[in-house]
C-alpha cells in the first residue's frame, strides 16, 4: 500500500515496482481502479468476465491506483473482493491511494465485503512507520 496526498509520486513508485518485477521474469499489469471496475462491467456484458478474472489472478503484480476516488458500489465490492481474494497470498497487489487507511472502510459499501477485503490487504501489507 503506497499512501499520500497528490503529487508526491505513488503511482510512480507503484510502477517502478512493477517494472522491476517485469525485469525479473514476472508478469505486471497497471490499472486506474475506476478503469478496473469500468472494464469488469463491460466483461460481465459480454461474458468475457470469468476469463478477465483467470487473467487477473494469473499476473504475479497488480498495480490498482486511485484506490478509493469513489465508493465502491455493491457490484463493484464484490468485484474488488474477487479479485483481492483470488490474489491472497499468491501474487502481489499495490495499491496507490491518497485515502488514508482508516477511511478505506468507509469507501466500500457492503460492511461485510469491506471487512474481508481490508483483512485480505492488510494481512500481508508492508508497513512503514512515519
Amino acid at each position: 500500500m503506497i499512501i499520500g496526498p497528490t503529487g508526491v509520486g505513488k503511482t510512480f513508485i507503484a510502477c517502478a515496482l512493477a517494472h522491476s518485477a517485469c525485469r525479473h521474469g514476472f508478469s505486471a499489469r497497471y490499472y486506474r481502479v475506476p478503469r478496473l471496475l469500468s472494464d469488469l462491467a463491460i466483461a460481465r456484458g459480454d461474458r468475457s468476465y470469468p476469463r478477465m478474472l483467470s487473467r487477473l489472478s494469473r499476473i504475479r503484480v497488480l498495480v490498482l491506483d486511485d484506490w478509493g476516488t469513489a465508493p465502491l458500489g455493491p457490484s463493484e465490492s464484490r468485484d474488488i473482493l474477487k479479485i483481492i481474494d483470488d490474489r491472497s497470498q499468491l501474487s502481489s497487489t499495490i495499491i496507490a491511494s491518497q485515502l488514508p487507511v482508516e477511511d478505506w472502510h468507509a469507501s466500500i459499501i457492503d460492511p461485510s465485503v469491506a471487512d474481508t477485503v481490508l483483512d485480505r490487504l492488510d494481512y500481508q501489507a508492508f508497513q512503514e512507520a512515519s
